[in-house]
């Protein structure tokens, strides 16, 4: 075993391995590219052609990843995209960087894991280190994904290396994407770990890459990273709630006024909701899991449910406020800035603006339209809405604008001047000079 080991680890320090990414989006993408940039042969798996016939076009699609080092590693030649398995068994190590979304019960759905897995299993050979990098609940791992590669014949940390990776991609991050953060893995035996840590430390900048002691501690540990978000998130949604109820109280101003503490505080700060995939999802993840141990989450499921609430909240501010007109909701013209779910990025998943359109539209408002630099359409209860050009004229026409996405493009001045009523989900006119009188703030008390 100790030749085995000395012999991978050389190949893997002299670029001689071949890397497979099982998954092209917002995780995997950014992560083969950053192999292929190193030198390492690298091939994308994605079910998606389009994603497939994108790559192999160097034609790139995850904002994360500049478009320059993009056309510059398709071309040469050491990166490619496939929508099958038949390359498996030539890699050497393969990440499985798929999507773990939750069903409308908030149940786990990991049978993108699954398929991927099985999938891998009909390739599987001797020799090969294998990398679960998706979000997912403690035991998946171990739990799933081994007895299926297992079917095979081979097992692992024996014939095969196995471990768990989480990724940590902060989408619209310019500080920090998939080649500076620090890494942990857990591996399912001390071989698997050293030679997954190795691999993944090829694909970063940082030295850093944590070991931990099993699959199942890297698993809970980035549940933690996000459930922590989570909570602290939740905490501020609800004290802007009651800052509103109080009045003359702006929870922003509060905690930035907190944040002036040197220890023992990290500033977050409220808004419509949370969207994207981790923060929104993996408190569901635990909570489920917690069941089969006779363990409820309170405090964690409270969590998630007050930041779920919150676009019910904003729903209810925009109404409230054109109870004040001389004119009925239904009628209402309502113009939405920002639908993507956090600000400078195209993503959509989850995003807390397209929940708050929903329930607009549910309530009978039949004039709404939206306008996002970075998403040029969206579809919500079969109908498409595109966006429209940001004009004063437009702005004028508007009962109300509604700031759900705080994109750094918007001059928030023009928006407030030429706007009869702005509902700030975001602080977004915290500089606004002049025009202050009509803008209605989240958790400004007011």
């Amino acid at each position: 075993m100790n030749t085995i080991m000395e012999q991978l680890k050389k190949k893997i320090i002299e670029k001689e391995i071949k890397v497979g990414v099982v998954g092209l989006g917002y995780v995997g993408l950014p992560l083969a590219v950053e192999f292929a940039s190193k030198g390492y042969e690298t091939v994308g798996i994605d079910v998606d052609k389009r994603k497939v016939d994108s790559v192999n076009k160097g034609m790139n699609y995850i904002g994360d990843i500049a478009d320059e080092q993009f056309k510059k590693t398709v071309a040469s030649g050491k990166l490619k995209a496939e929508n099958n398995y038949n390359s498996v068994n030539s890699c050497d190590a393969i990440f499985i960087c798929v999507p773990t979304p939750f069903t409308p019960n908030k149940e786990p759905d990991i049978s993108f894991i699954v398929d991927a897995t099985e999938n891998i299993a009909r390739g599987l050979r001797k020799n090969q280190i294998i990398v679960l990098r998706s979000t997912t609940f403690p035991n998946t791992t171990e739990g799933y994904v081994q007895p299926i590669l297992e079917k095979s014949g081979l097992k692992a940390g024996v014939d095969f290396f196995l471990a768990f990776s989480p990724e940590r991609i902060d989408p619209g991050n310019n500080k920090y994407k998939t080649n500076n953060i620090p890494t942990v893995v857990g591996g399912v035996n001390e071989i698997s770990t050293e030679l997954a840590a190795l691999v993944v430390q090829q694909s970063v900048s940082v030295s850093e890459v944590v070991k931990v002691s099993s699959p199942k501690v890297a698993e809970m540990e980035k549940l933690l990273e996000n459930i922590f978000r989570s909570v602290n998130i939740a905490l501020v949604n609800e004290l802007a709630q009651l800052c509103d109820r109080i009045g003359g109280i702006n929870i922003w101003e509060v905690v930035e006024a907190a944040a002036t503490k040197p220890f023992g505080f990290m500033p977050f700060f409220p808004g419509p909701g949370i969207g994207g995939h981790c923060i929104l999802i993996d408190p569901y993840y635990l909570a489920w899991l917690a069941k089969a141990y006779d363990f409820q989450t309170n405090f964690i499921s409270l969590a998630a449910e007050v930041n779920e609430n919150m676009p019910f909240y904003v729903k209810n501010m925009v109404q409230r406020e054109l109870s004040f007109m001389p004119i009925s909701f239904r009628k209402a013209k309502i113009l939405i800035l920002g639908v993507a779910f956090k600000k400078d990025v195209d993503d959509i998943r989850h995003s807390p603006a397209l929940k708050v359109m929903e329930l607009l539209l549910l309530d009978g408002a039949t004039n709404i339209s939206y306008n996002d630099p970075y998403v040029p359409e969206v579809h919500l209860d079969g109908k498409s809405f595109k966006s429209v050009e940001l004009t004063a004229k437009l702005l004028k026409s508007m009962d109300c604008v509604l700031i759900t996405t705080d994109h750094s493009s918007y001059d928030y001045d023009f928006v407030v001047k030429n706007s009869n009523c702005v509902i700030d989900a975001r602080n977004a006119t915290k500089n606004v000079k002049n025009g202050k009188e009509k803008v209605v703030l989240l958790g400004d008390g007011k």
